[in-house]
């Protein structure tokens, strides 16, 4: 992506949403996608892919999980599965759930389907899937359903000091 194309895409979303405001924070260049949500599609990571036209190997769902009592983020394409037993393991512990819905809107301020990797309310460990380094860029939520930002995976990697690993499956 080009400076200008960073530039066009930060002046689209004047204030925007607590993960296009940590990017645009941070200086990084990053491209916004929006679409119309559809409340009836029952997979919101491929309806985004669908909607944006990018494969579904590229668009990653950003998921909360309790790993031995504590709230951990994991960032996988919406091609797959969350691994459990790979995520625990890379977050150092034994165990890992999915969280509690409600506990997760709440601790990230986002809703489920909008939950973003990035700006969240409680900054929380996070593992990133580590086919992400695959792709120049990938896309994840913007932090609202219908809307995705595309950033480098090195970028988010920074942001978020997240943990690469093997945590998806197909």
């Amino acid at each position: 992506m080009t400076a200008d194309m960073a530039k066009k895409s930060r002046k689209q979303q004047p204030g925007g949403t607590p993960a296009t405001v940590a990017l645009t924070a941070a200086g990084v260049p990053f491209t916004v996608h929006s679409y119309d949500h559809d409340p009836s599609h029952p997979s919101y990571g491929e309806e985004a892919a669908e909607a944006m036209g990018v494969a579904p190997e590229r668009v990653f769902k950003t998921l909360v999980a309790d790993v031995d009592g504590a709230l951990t983020v994991a960032v996988v394409p919406v091609a797959g599965q969350l691994d459990l037993k790979a995520l625990a393991s890379a977050a150092g512990g034994k165990r890992a759930a999915m969280a509690d819905p409600a506990l997760a809107e709440r601790t990230t301020g986002y809703v489920r389907g909008g939950i973003s990797p990035l700006g969240q309310r409680k900054r929380l460990p996070t593992v990133l899937d580590e086919s992400a380094t695959r792709h120049e860029t990938i896309c994840v939520s913007a932090g609202r359903r219908g809307l995705e930002v595309e950033l480098s995976p090195a970028d988010l990697t920074g942001l978020t000091s997240a943990v690469l690993a093997p945590i998806g499956r197909v």
